[in-house]
């Protein structure tokens, strides 16, 4: 088969060995298209490798076709069209994954489309409502809320009576996000975000893949009983955290990863997408927000794409023509 190297500074697709024969409780995948995701980047850059006995390929999310199925599943057939969570392997033309993390496409949803949920909408609902356990009525702060996390969260949350307030790097994004159902923005080049988010009511729950200075900061805007849940340091690994107020206000702050996470959690996120957001998807209720769409050759383009913070949305790479 064929799947990107890196190669230096460059993206290659190149011939690469297949995934062996699936195991008993997985499946193997003929990939149609594959998710990006800032975690490729990050893994390119040396800063997050894949757990042991992971892919080291790139990416986290496929939509495609079943090719093989191991002995013990019984939920899914050769030939049936699916999407997965992946822990590593997607940018490839085949790939071995879970069984369980391996769910069929919603109604009405094309394999092009589908293939920028499962990373979204399972990190959207392992940190909203594992982590922080959210309840209805209770308000998220977001930040980079026009990101592909950050659209799949804000449609969960509204549908699930969440109120969200975002954070994004423009005007147009922040309009984008309240289309989307945002309640209110802010355009985080305007300068801090506390005093908007307290006129809005202050919130219950941070999510936050930024860290750095803006963990200080989101410590101020949440009432009593607030977590805040850090999933990504694209600000930076260190931040100030005021222990007086985390302790008179009971704060928690959560680090959460998706990927290292136990293949049963895995399963149990996806259960419950299947369960909640699936109908949504098929309803219409909530939809995937695709930005672009990129041959896999391209990769070295998409990544550079991502890179700069352009994209509403995910990004997408073609690998099946």
């Amino acid at each position: 088969m064929k799947a990107i190297a890196i190669d230096g500074e460059r993206l290659l697709w190149r011939d690469h060995d297949a995934p062996g024969e699936p195991a008993a409780d997985e499946v193997t995948l003929d990939v149609a298209y594959a998710g990006m995701n800032r975690a490729d980047l990050m893994q390119r850059a040396g800063a997050y490798p894949p757990p042991p006995g992971a892919s080291t390929i790139l990416g986290l999310e496929v939509s495609g076709h079943v090719r093989a199925v191991g002995e013990d599943v019984t939920h899914l057939q050769p030939g049936d069209p699916v999407c997965a969570l992946l822990t590593g392997g997607g940018y490839a033309e085949r790939v071995r994954v879970p069984a369980v993390q391996v769910l069929p496409l919603p109604d009405g949803v094309s394999l092009r489309d589908a293939a920028g949920l499962p990373e979204v909408f399972a990190t959207a609902w392992l940190n909203l409502y594992m982590e922080a356990a959210l309840k209805p009525g209770e308000r998220i702060l977001l930040h980079a809320g026009a990101s592909g996390v950050g659209t799949a969260v804000i449609q969960l949350a509204r549908e699930l009576d969440n109120p969200v307030f975002v954070t994004a790097g423009s005007d147009t994004k922040i309009e984008a996000c309240k289309e989307l159902g945002a309640e209110a923005g802010w355009n985080r080049h305007n300068g801090p975000f506390v005093d908007a988010v307290r006129d809005w009511g202050g919130v219950d729950m941070v999510l936050d893949p930024v860290g750095g200075a803006y963990i200080g900061d989101d410590q101020k805007v949440l009432n009593l009983n607030g977590r805040i849940v850090l999933i990504g340091l694209m600000g930076g690994r260190q931040g100030e955290v005021d222990l007086g107020v985390m302790l008179m206000k009971r704060q928690r702050l959560i680090g959460s990863t998706l990927r290292s996470q136990p293949v049963a959690l895995k399963g149990e996120v996806m259960d419950a997408l299947y369960e909640t957001v699936w109908p949504l998807l098929a309803s219409g209720q909530i939809r995937p927000v695709i930005d672009r769409v990129f041959p896999i050759a391209d990769a070295e383009a998409a990544m550079a794409y991502l890179q700069a913070n352009e994209n509403q949305g995910k990004v997408l790479l073609q690998v099946a023509t």
